[in-house]
């Protein structure tokens, strides 16, 4: 009731008290990132709020990007979003080095397949040419930051499928293998289902970013990477001079 909204009274609703309480945490070097925040219980205790308030505050800061909630290990205060280049070709591992945190790959499958109808769509290739589907989960810290799922033309790249992905990554290997002659992008918002929410350590109604990339080289198109962020952790950014060459 009133410790859930706006006060009649116009005194601060507390569920703001608590977002507040935390954000000066924050500000003052009390809490910092990946320190954990109190629980829905310690704040119901703490505040003398209900179970409601105590979610809301933390649920308004966790979709602002302030705090991550892991399911199973409680809310932690977020990294700072870290910004992906979105027309520069990086590699995860080195992007995520160069903030100065740990990289960290986990491969759930790396496959040769006979493409079916939608992925050979995918491709520009008949249906049953070879290709390798990789599905990994890269990790900045301990926080999952990018799913990518992959589908390579294996004529392009035959020592694909044998790739160690714990030791390099797809964009390392194909770089040296395919080298990149284009590359097109598409960048869009949507909700995931239940399996990538669980991936990337996702809440209920979480949105995420993403990034459509699909690279050519020798003259055809070589792969087909679908690579998704949660959108309170990851932004992409592009730079370029106007009239420039």
């Amino acid at each position: 009731m009133a410790d859930a909204g706006g006060n009649a009274d116009g005194t601060t609703p507390r569920y703001r008290e608590i977002k507040e309480s935390i954000l000066a945490d924050v500000r003052t070097g009390r809490l910092s990132t990946g320190d954990r925040v109190p629980s829905e219980a310690e704040i119901v205790s703490r505040f003398g709020v209900s179970r409601m308030t105590a979610n809301r505050a933390l649920r308004e800061l966790t979709v602002a990007g302030v705090l991550v909630r892991r399911p199973g290990s409680g809310t932690f205060i977020a990294e700072a979003r870290p910004i992906g280049h979105l027309i520069e070709i990086r590699n995860i591992a080195e992007e995520v080095r160069s903030r100065g945190h740990a990289y960290r790959p986990r491969v759930i499958g790396n496959q040769p397949l006979g493409a079916d109808a939608a992925d050979a769509a995918l491709l520009g290739v008949v249906v049953g040419t070879a290709i390798f589907r990789s599905l990994i989960v890269h990790h900045e810290a301990e926080f999952p930051l990018q799913l990518e799922e992959r589908l390579v033309l294996a004529d392009a790249a035959p020592g694909y499928g044998e790739q160690d992905f714990n030791r390099t990554t797809p964009n390392e290997y194909l770089s040296r293998i395919a080298p990149i002659e284009r590359v097109e992008h598409r960048v869009l918002a949507r909700v995931p289902d239940d399996e990538i929410r669980r991936l990337l350590g996702m809440m209920p109604g979480e949105p995420t970013l993403v990034m459509v990339r699909r690279t050519w080289s020798g003259g055809r198109l070589v792969s087909h990477a679908v690579l998704t962020h949660p959108a309170a952790r990851y932004e992409l950014t592009a730079s370029f001079v106007v009239g420039a060459d």
